[in-house]
């Protein structure tokens, strides 16, 4: 994927960049998830988050700002702005890699979603094109828009957000033609079309369950301080804010997808993958396309099983294990962004904005930003890099091992609290080891 014309390979870093070998590095993170189990298992006997009582009230000059109108109005007129934007772009600019749609849609909204939801909260949620849209339509129309014409099904939960996330990812990873206009343009269209139909039969809600960006960005901002205790804003550290993330059907399925999709990025341009492909007579395209879709089945797996093979929990059944303790994969996820979108995120972002003065490829200079150039600080210091995305790796994991102790403290019956967390310990840390090889293989 090229949106700038440059080569863009956004893989998370080689062993030459790095101070420690392949082998201490993952030894290393082992020691640091045992360590961490550890400890948890002596010093952190009873849960510690409660969604009611967590977290303190936020500044009133601050929450008086967030929850006024004109600020909420002023948040989705920047989204539809950017969206208009995007869209003539989109439309009416010419089929080149240095239209900025591409850095728009690849990397502004999926990447930027996490830093952004990161420091601000559930910023999709906020500026939300399709969900302004859907209230414009609903104030004409006089109705409600928080109700459709239907209830949402409850057995859907996050699975049609689930498929979201698996079709985005799958145009940006492994469909052939991502990088032309013409399909970016179609899966945008689609995308708003679905999401302004869902509105309508089911209202608001149907956004925060089926909404793929939504559902994204409201995940990651779990683990920012802004959190809600009904309509009050709190402060809250991210363990609490963590513990609060709803527990719905297709929630496993959601950070497979999200984890697997990255996985396979750094799989798919390591050295044996690599020789694989080219040593076989299989399409390409066909080739990615099912280990794309292994990865994210095989993640949701291992996960799904370390937490079946728990201690027998009294009330709950064993199939509703995986979706309680999800929670503890968006620290692992949000670890292997930054591992392996950082240099992407920032360098490519900068040229985004760059291009973006020139929507139409006719040399104007809208926004002020075409004669800027890129800033390569990070790519100049590949040993502290490289040290950041493993460091984002190990730190993701264990605030993973520890949002799961946690909430094994509340369900788990005491006899199986320590031990009925191995499985699942297992699985982290085999994720952590694969994890760690993708770094120094890619």
């Amino acid at each position: 994927m090229s949106p700038d014309g440059i080569s863009l390979a956004h893989g998370i870093g080689g062993a030459k960049d790095l101070p420690v070998s392949p082998e201490l590095a993952i030894a290393g993170a082992v020691a640091a998830l045992t360590v961490s189990f550890t400890v948890l298992a002596v010093a952190w006997r009873r849960p510690r988050y409660d969604e009611a009582t967590s977290g303190r009230p936020a500044p009133a000059w601050l929450a008086r700002i967030v929850d006024s109108t004109g600020f909420r109005v002023a948040l989705r007129v920047v989204g539809v702005v950017v969206f208009a934007y995007a869209g003539v772009a989109a439309v009416l600019g010419k089929d080149l890699l240095t239209n900025p749609v591409f850095g728009m849609f690849y990397v502004w909204w999926w990447v930027g979603l996490v830093p952004l939801s990161l420091l601000l909260g559930p910023v999709w949620k906020a500026i939300s094109p399709v969900r302004t849209i859907n209230l414009a339509f609903a104030r004409l129309s006089g109705s409600d828009p928080d109700r459709g014409l239907y209830d949402y099904p409850a057995r859907l939960g996050y699975w049609p957000a689930a498929v979201g996330l698996f079709a985005f990812v799958w145009m940006e990873l492994v469909y052939p033609y991502s990088t032309q206009l013409g399909p970016v343009r179609l899966w945008g269209a689609v995308y708003v079309a679905v999401m302004l139909l869902g509105g309508a039969l089911f209202g608001s809600r149907f956004y925060s369950r089926a909404d793929p960006f939504e559902v994204y960005s409201s995940l990651v901002a779990k683990l920012s301080v802004w959190g809600r205790r009904g309509d009050l804003l709190v402060v809250r550290s991210p363990l609490a804010n963590l513990d609060t993330v709803p527990v719905r059907p297709g929630l496993v399925a959601v950070v497979a997808v999200l984890f697997g999709s990255t996985a396979f990025d750094s799989f798919k341009d390591s050295t044996p993958w690599v020789k694989f492909v080219q040593g076989t007579d299989v399409s390409t395209n066909v080739l990615n396309n099912l280990a794309l879709l292994a990865f994210c089945v095989a993640v949701g797996l291992v996960f799904a099983g370390g937490c079946v093979l728990t201690g027998v929990v009294d009330g709950v059944r064993r199939s509703d294990l995986p979706n309680q303790f999800a929670h503890s994969v968006v620290p692992i996820i949000v670890g292997y962004i930054v591992a392996h979108y950082l240099t992407y995120l920032v360098e490519v972002g900068q040229q985004t904005l760059i291009q973006a003065s020139d929507p139409l490829s006719n040399g104007s200079n809208l926004l002020g930003t075409a004669d800027w150039s890129v800033n390569y600080w990070l790519s100049y210091h590949p040993t502290l890099l490289a040290t950041t995305k493993v460091a984002a790796v190990v730190l993701g994991h264990v605030v993973g091992v520890v949002a799961a102790h946690d909430r094994a403290m509340r369900i788990l019956p005491r006899r199986h609290q320590l031990t009925g967390q191995l499985p699942l310990l297992f699985a982290m840390i085999a994720f952590t080891v694969g994890g760690l090889y993708l770094l120094f293989a890619a």
